[in-house]
This record gives structure tokens, sequence and C-alpha cells, in this order.
């Protein structure tokens, strides 16, 4: 295509995937086929997942799976995890096993607050801006009323706001930075609409002010959002037992696999190489739940990351230590989650998610969260450790490798039963399917 399409949007489903296949693929029955084969058979469902975004022409599935065995602070729980890399669920489905016989993950939340802000110019002293915000800051709080009530009557709304000067680093440049508890929904609908009525109550409130000058008076309001950099929204998750208990079939010698653990776990501490791998492993625990539960895994992750890098270097979430004989193995990181509104009532999986969850809190969501994430991690750090992360993940993989080649029953067991023994590689498996085949 050599031309930009007008209308696009007005046009039908049908219309769009017509206009899709004929511009861009050479057998467009073959592309249209392709997509309807992932519509739901369910027209209602389907027509609810048409509304979740626009220009809508099919469903992108992702496998949905569970990890059973998770004991989180005396409580058994089966964690459903939305994710397309293979041996993640598997991999956490082992750590849980692992210390569900250890004593289980111990979880805290630490705080719940979230953060938004009103960025804005202010041409004039400082201190005339200072005195002006503490004249009208009850006004800001009473001129929001109507946006807060429901949310103060389930506990939550807004906590403080504070005017910071940030004239250091742009001239001029001034926020309103607010902080709210918005209980078990994630809230950014609520923290937004609270930000826009501040931006236009601190904008009337100046054009009237008499002690400001003409210039002074004209506020002028860049943007009103929230952050997704929660480092006040925090959940910790732990494990530990005595060294010897860390005994099983591949950690024959535990005093030893708890040494070079804590000293994996402090290389991703101080080597950003390494910690960022290290995160995204913690991270494919953390958004394969934050996704099957209808939450926003991208502003998650950058939340996480930005937490990652809040001393000044990319570090290492996790940490580890040997105290006192005992092994010790923990993370705190910033969540900001939802059980209400968003995908938490419409989306039919995200329901069932929830409900297998035992209709979690915000709060106990977080913490689940966090032990996936930090499930997640024990898993790769024990296998970089002790067998090294490719024998399992390569097992795993070799379903992928197979549905590649479309390969019968036969030529499954055969190739499984070759690799029980053998080190799984893309072009083993393409060497011996060519074996079998000729």
């Amino acid at each position: 295509m050599n031309q930009a399409v007008s209308g696009f949007s007005k046009l039908s489903k049908e219309e769009k995937i017509a206009w899709i296949a004929t511009t861009y693929f050479s057998t467009p029955e073959n592309a249209i086929e392709v997509l309807k084969n992932y519509w739901n058979s369910d027209e209602k469902i389907q027509k609810l997942h048409d509304e979740f975004i626009e220009n809508t022409i099919s469903n992108f599935y992702i496998p949905l799976g569970v990890a059973p065995n998770f004991l989180i602070n005396g409580k058994f729980k089966t964690i459903p995890m939305a994710i397309e890399e293979s041996s993640v669920v598997a991999a956490a489905s082992k750590a849980a096993k692992f210390w569900s016989t250890r004593g289980g993950f111990t979880t805290r939340v630490i705080n719940t607050e979230k953060i938004g802000q009103v960025h804005f110019i202010f041409n004039g002293a400082t201190e005339k801006l200072n005195a002006f915000f503490s004249k009208i800051k009850n006004d800001l709080f009473t001129e929001t009323e109507s946006i807060t009530k429901n949310m103060q009557a389930r506990g939550g709304g807004i906590l403080d706001i504070i005017l910071k000067d940030k004239t250091d680093v742009i001239p001029n440049y001034y926020q309103l930075h607010v902080s709210f508890e918005t209980k078990d929904s994630m809230g950014a609908n609520f923290i937004n609409s609270c930000l826009e009525q501040f931006a236009k109550t601190l904008k009337e409130k100046a054009s009237g002010y008499e002690l400001f000058s003409e210039t002074e008076k004209d506020i002028q309001i860049v943007m009103s959002i929230l952050s997704n950099y929660v480092p006040n929204c925090l959940v910790r998750a732990e494990v530990s037992c005595p060294i010897a208990d860390l005994k099983e079939k591949h950690i024959t010698n535990p005093q030893e696999f708890a040494e070079k653990f804590v000293q994996a776990v402090r290389i991703a501490e101080v080597e950003p190489f390494r910690a960022v791998t290290h995160n995204k492993g913690i991270m494919n625990g953390v958004d394969a739940v934050v996704l099957a539960t209808g939450n926003d895994f991208r502003a998650v992750e950058a939340g996480v990351h930005a937490y990652a890098s809040r001393n000044g270097q990319y570090a290492s979430l996790s940490h580890a230590k040997i105290e006192n004989g005992v092994f010790s193995f923990w993370m705190e990181i910033p969540l900001a989650l939802g059980t209400v509104g968003g995908l938490t009532s419409l989306h039919p999986l995200v329901k069932l998610a929830l409900e297998m969850l035992e209709k979690p809190s915000a709060q106990e969501l977080m913490q689940i969260v966090a032990v996936a994430g930090l499930a997640q991690n024990f898993a790769a750090l024990r296998s970089l450790t002790t067998t090294g992360i490719q024998d399992g993940h390569m097992k795993m993989h070799l379903n992928n490798i197979l549905n590649q080649f479309d390969a019968t029953e036969d030529e499954r067991i055969a190739v499984r039963n070759h690799f029980k023994n053998q080190t799984v590689s893309h072009s083993a498996v393409v060497d011996l399917m060519n074996q079998l085949r000729n």
C-alpha cells in the first residue's frame, strides 16, 4: 500500500478485514480465514471483546494456565497465569511446591498510596505561589467532593496535596503532587478526574487572586495525569528456612547452594546487565497474574522498573542472605492493582481468575502477584546455580518446535524419547525430524 486509508474506523468489522486482506496479503481468503478462526463462537462474548478496544478484527489468544500449591501466609492458593512463554508456569509451580513444605511464602502490604500530578507553569515569585496555595488548598478538597464521595464511603480518597517547586529543572515549572487511596480499584479514572478538577480550580482561583499580577494570574496548565510510579504502594514477599532444609534432588549440598544463590542475587544487585534479565524473570510471574486478573501490566512494568532504578542505578528487585544458619530470599515491589472496575467485571476469564483466587481485595492481590514474581525468580536462580537454565527450558520449548513441523504423534513420541537424556537444541530437533522423515 502506498497511500493512507480514509474513514477506516467507520467501516464494519467485515469491511475492515476485507480491506486489510486485499491490501496486504497475496492470498486474502487465507488471511480472512485465520482472523475468523479466532472469533469466539458465542456472539455475545465476541461483541464484548470487540468493544474492549477500537478497530477490532479478531482475538489474539494467550494461554491461561494455573500454578497450584502456593502456600501464602498459611493458606493454599492456585494462581492463574496468562503468558505465552514456555516453562514459566512450570517453574512457578515447581517453586510453589518446593516452598510449600518449607513454611511457604509470607507477605505483607507496606503501603497503598498512589500518586497523581498537575503540571503547570507559573511566571512569578515562588513565595507568592506558596502563599496562594496555602490559601486555596482547602478549596481543592472541597471542589472535588462530588468526585470523591463514593471513594470516601469505601475508605479511600485524597490523602494530601503538596505544591512542588521544580524550577531548578525547568524554568517556572511547578506541580501539585497528590497522594490517593483507591481501595480495591486501581483508581486511574478516579485519580485523573480529581486532578483535572484541581487544575480547573487552580486556574480559576489564580485568575481572581488579588495579590497576583496579571502575568501571575495566568497559570498555564500543562497536563493533569496520574503517575504509574508508585514507590509508596509497596508489597513484600519472602521465603526462608534453615539451610539444611534446602536439600533436594538438585541441591545435594545446601550450604554451597545457599552461598552460590546469595552470590547470584548480589551480582544482580550491582550489575545492571544481569539485573535487567534477573528482573525480567520476576516480571514473568508478575505480568502473568496481572494480565490474568485484568490489570494493566504495562503500568506495573513501568513502575517496577523505575523502582529498580530509584537509587541511581538499575538493580535487582530481590535480595537474599544467610544469617544464623537460615537462608532468606525476599523482595519489595510497587504494585498498583485493582479487583473492581475495568475488565474485572467485564471479561469472563478475568472474573473466573479472580473467583479462583477467592475474590481477593486489591491488597490481597498485591501479595499474590508479588509471590508469583518471587517464586519465578527463585526457580530461575535455582536452575542457573545448579543444572543451568537451558535444560528445563528447552525441554518445555520442544513442543513449540514439534508444532512448527506439524509432527505426528509417533514422531512426537520418538523425539521425546530421544531427548530424555540428550541436550535439546533447535538444530538437534530439526536434524532428528529430518532423519525420521527420510
